[in-house]
């Protein structure tokens, strides 16, 4: 099972203390250096002394326009994204493809099945809301910053997408694991984390905490496709195309990704309603998860998502010393 493959590898706990710190400082340090570097050299000494330095979305996409800040956005994730990679190689002895999946090697199948699966679906939700209600929306293509969108979009989005899952549902998944002997655990905290990790994002100013149980039950979804499948395949593909549709798609002054999208979202709501919050989460997650149970047979699902971790047979993997 996929939280087992980390007994292949190097897993005493202080490993995961050690690697959590490396991989944050890699990510949150050394990635932020090209973005603050553009953003002072923007601004000039006479900004910074005058305070003009921005502490939001909204005011370093003014400064360096859409499509500078998003690079330079996505960008620290890539660098995190090495960090993580580097740390399970080095810290935990641990290759790529057994903190990917069970699988031999990675299904690739898996993934572009859910992404184009997800990418259709979630387009068509913002395409329907925007022919019910146009006068929420207005059309903001531009030919060349939505080329230069699209570029950095499918280069370095699955980047960011990518270290968030192979963080949480990854290395934490299997680290907290191995480190409890539960499943349910480190799916449960794993998820409320991951959702809690998205509290300073401009939507939840906007639209109120409520919005929190979008993001906790989306990490839920990922976890438990993750468990059920025995590997990360499925859940890299729907992060990579709720997010690459999305930033492709619609954009508005209140959320995460100010992008230079087909549409911009003019409307101005105080509060998540039912199609934002609850629709995804008890409707069309759980049909999802149906779809994807059928297409490829999960079975023990108890056992999967709260049956114990147990370390096997020391003969049956090969311990690294």
């Amino acid at each position: 099972m996929y939280i087992e493959q980390a007994f292949k590898s190097l897993h005493e706990w202080w490993r995961y203390v050690v690697g959590i710190l490396i991989i944050f400082f890699v990510w949150q340090v050394i990635g932020s250096f090209p973005l603050i570097g553009a953003l002072l050299y923007s601004i000039g000494t006479e900004g910074i002394i005058n305070g003009d330095f921005p502490t939001d979305i909204a005011g370093m996409s003014d400064i360096l326009g859409n499509n500078l800040f998003l690079f330079l956005m996505l960008l620290s994730f890539a660098i995190g994204l090495v960090g993580l990679i580097f740390n399970t190689k080095t810290i935990h002895k641990q290759s790529f493809t057994e903190l990917t999946t069970t699988r031999k090697k990675i299904d690739w199948s898996r993934f572009w099945f859910i992404f184009i699966l997800w990418g259709v679906v979630s387009s068509f939700f913002v395409l329907l809301d925007f022919y019910l209600e146009p006068e929420s929306y207005q059309w903001n293509f531009q030919l060349v910053p939505f080329l230069t969108l699209a570029v950095i979009a499918i280069l370095f989005i699955p980047l960011q997408t990518s270290l968030e899952e192979y963080l949480f549902r990854g290395y934490l998944m299997q680290g907290l694991g191995v480190i409890t002997k539960t499943r349910w655990f480190p799916l449960i905290f794993t998820s409320v984390v991951f959702g809690l990790m998205h509290i300073a994002n401009p939507e939840v100013g906007q639209l109120g905490y409520i919005i929190m149980v979008y993001y906790i039950g989306t990490g839920f979804f990922l976890g438990i496709i993750t468990l059920m499948d025995d590997g990360l395949e499925l859940a890299l593909g729907f992060h990579a195309a709720n997010n690459l549709f999305t930033a492709l798609l619609v954009t508005a002054d209140w959320t995460a990704l100010q992008t230079d999208s087909l549409l911009k979202d003019i409307s101005e709501p105080t509060s998540a309603g039912f199609l934002d919050v609850f629709m995804p989460v008890f409707v069309v997650f759980p049909i999802l998860i149906f779809i994807l149970a059928k297409k490829y047979q999960w079975a023990d699902w108890k056992d999967k998502l709260f049956g114990r971790v147990e370390e096997p047979i020391k003969e049956d993997y090969k311990i690294l010393d």
